[in-house]
């Protein structure tokens, strides 16, 4: 998959194509629907199919003060979109000149001179152009004149039809550590990318060797202990995945005020060092806590380890999306 913005030279061979355009954070249920309706187009008319997505999130614009919490920061969402099939991903920079283009603009610009798209896919509720005055309706319009086609993806929910796949719902159930509702919204396992940073090495005092990975900021799931799958980024598709006790939190008992993510890997003894590590929420295993001392939280982190080891290998392992069928392979 080809990965280039407006600045590049765009290769000939990826004009013409058909494109899903959207924020897609969190690449959940009902964006990869809208996706595979814009991958099937292109599959029916032998024409390449890309994404046009946004970087960074125009929520991170509007309000910089407040950070946003990411499902999917670019270089998962580059992960995703490859998965997903696009032969091409077109990032377009979020910024003052984007925020105040015209809609007609920014369809001419960006469609029609750069990507030259016969066929656009967007959702029922995508807004671009300065004021966000460009909707569906006139993206539609915008077509005919342009000549080509607009497919306009209604709200996509689950099986009972009352409960519509969103961003907003995912973070929240995350916030609360319901990561088994977040999944079912996504469609796989929720899923942080990041590189493996030193730490105050306290966990390998303990025992418990840990790798420290910085999230983005903004990120806030809920504080406690996870029963994670972990991938090293480079491995070969098809790898297995280490079981993982993951910690986030500001570590209470040690009084540090600074946020963590911490992963032990279980029956695993490698040099994480500077290895950027895919890791997958599979369950909560408990809330953060604070301890009375060191012996107490020892004490507790091999019963969750127990409890870690227990749920990973008694976990169903049916896959009901494309994403999460890869994930369960190991090839995300």
């Amino acid at each position: 998959m080809k990965v280039f913005g407006p600045q590049d030279k765009i290769d000939p061979a990826l004009r013409g194509g058909v494109v899903a355009i959207g924020n897609f954070d969190g690449f959940h249920r009902g964006h990869q629907e809208l996706i595979a309706i814009a991958r099937n187009v292109a599959k029916e008319r032998n024409v390449p199919f890309g994404i046009l997505t946004f970087e960074p999130h125009p929520r991170s614009y509007f309000k910089p003060q407040e950070p946003v919490f990411r499902l999917t920061p670019p270089a998962l969402k580059v992960r995703l979109a490859k998965h997903s099939g696009a032969n091409f991903l077109y990032a377009l920079d979020f910024d003052a000149a984007l925020a105040g283009t015209e809609p007609e603009e920014f369809v001419a610009q960006h469609l029609v001179r750069n990507l030259g798209v016969t066929h656009v896919v967007t959702g029922y509720d995508f807004h671009f152009g300065k004021g966000r005055k460009g909707n569906p309706a006139v993206l539609v319009n915008m077509g005919v004149e342009n000549n080509f086609g607009v497919t306009v993806v209604e709200q996509v929910t689950d099986d009972s039809g009352n409960a519509p796949f969103s961003s907003s719902s995912i973070r929240s159930a995350l916030r609360r550590g319901h990561v088994k509702a977040a999944a079912n919204e996504l469609g796989y396992d929720w899923t942080v990318m990041g590189e493996v940073v030193h730490g105050d090495k306290r966990g390998r005092t303990i025992g418990f060797p840990t790798a420290n990975i910085i999230l983005d900021p903004g990120a806030e799931p809920f504080r406690g202990i996870y029963a994670v799958d972990v991938r090293d980024s480079a491995a070969a598709p098809g790898s297995p995945a280490w079981m993982g006790a993951a910690y986030f939190g500001d570590r209470p008992t040690f009084n540090t005020n600074r946020t963590f993510l911490e992963v032990y890997l279980l029956d695993q003894d490698i040099d994480l060092y500077g290895r950027v590590l895919i890791v997958s929420f599979v369950d909560l295993v408990r809330g953060d806590k604070t301890f009375k001392g060191v012996d107490d939280l020892v004490v507790q982190m091999k019963l969750d380890c127990d409890e870690v080891r227990r749920l990973l290998n008694g976990r169903e392992k049916a896959a009901s999306t494309h994403l999460a069928k890869l994930q369960a392979a190991g090839q995300l």
